[in-house]
């Protein structure tokens, strides 16, 4: 028979079999008078054993010493495919978690589960134009440097700083920072100071009492270079006067 057949009869196609050639799980027939090449039935069973194989999850170049009974343990291959399949299936289940941990919030795929819904509090309780993005890709910079073992001290800080009593503060306190410029009166930035220190001097407490701020180690630099990036010179100036203030 020839490819066009032999790939019907197995239900592959004949560019599959031209590729099984070429990984050298199916041996070349020899061509015919004409041209052909000629396949017997035992081409044919050997690549019905080899969809078998595939459809196992063995990989083709681990297939021509199954296929010649040359395999050392076969049944620890299907061992290791088990645990391979096996772990996937954990990866997936984490990863279904996660998205399903996203829905509940609304949340983009790009932000921190841990701190979407803390997120979504804040974005809800208004501000400036741009702030969510500023949140986000400062939430996204903090997972990463806080990594595992610093995750549920940083998800403790944003549930203090999404708590309702403070989201129309905090909505209040973005609009009046978002306006600091160069030009911004002395005398506006000194009460603007006053007015956040006076209002998150007792979340610091807090923090503190939860555990202290999130040691990001030399990674805090790179949240001084995303400061510096997001914000203005006047409005990082207000920023560590503020830090100051609170330190």
């Amino acid at each position: 028979m020839r490819s066009g057949e032999l790939a019907r009869l197995a239900g592959v196609t004949v560019r599959a079999l031209r590729h099984y050639h070429q990984e050298g799980v199916l041996p070349e027939p020899e061509r015919g008078s004409n041209g052909y090449r000629e396949y017997r039935v035992s081409d044919l069973v050997r690549v019905l054993r080899i969809r078998r194989l595939a459809a196992v999850g063995i990989p083709l170049d681990e297939m021509a010493a199954l296929l010649d009974g040359e395999a050392a343990d076969p049944g620890a291959l299907l061992d290791t495919l088990d645990a391979e399949l096996a772990a996937q299936i954990d990866r997936l289940r984490a990863q279904r978690s996660l998205i399903a941990r996203l829905r509940a919030t609304d949340a983009a795929p790009d932000v921190p589960p841990e701190l979407a819904p803390h997120l979504a509090v804040l974005a809800a309780a208004g501000g400036p134009a741009g702030l969510a993005s500023m949140d986000r890709d400062q939430s996204v910079l903090l997972a990463h440097l806080a990594g595992e073992e610093g995750m549920p001290r940083l998800t403790r800080l944003y549930e203090i700083l999404s708590a309702p009593a403070l989201g129309p503060l905090i909505a209040e306190i973005s609009a009046r920072f978002s306006e600091i410029g160069a030009d911004t009166p002395a005398t506006e930035i000194d009460g603007f100071v006053e007015t956040v220190v006076a209002a998150f001097g007792p979340v610091v407490a807090e923090v503190t009492d939860a555990g202290g701020a999130v040691d990001l180690g030399p990674g805090a630099d790179l949240v001084d270079d995303l400061v510096r990036i997001q914000f203005t010179p006047a409005q990082r100036r207000v920023l560590r006067e503020i830090e100051r203030r609170l330190s």
